[in-house]
């Protein structure tokens, strides 16, 4: 499962087919997950909906 999620699988499909709910999951795995923040801000800033970090603006 933390290979699907690490591939960017959406939480609620490798939920669905480990049958179990997305917030036991993601209190499961929620550490095990990495790697996808630089394409998440990349896909964020695209969309123009990257929030500005604290203290700016």
């Amino acid at each position: 499962m933390t290979k699907w999620l690490n591939d960017g699988i959406p939480p609620a499909q490798v939920a669905e087919w480990a049958g179990n709910s997305v917030a036991v999951l993601l209190a499961t795995y929620a550490r095990c997950v990495d790697g996808q923040l630089p394409d998440l801000k990349r896909r964020l800033e695209a969309a123009g909906d990257l929030p500005e970090a604290p203290g700016a603006g």
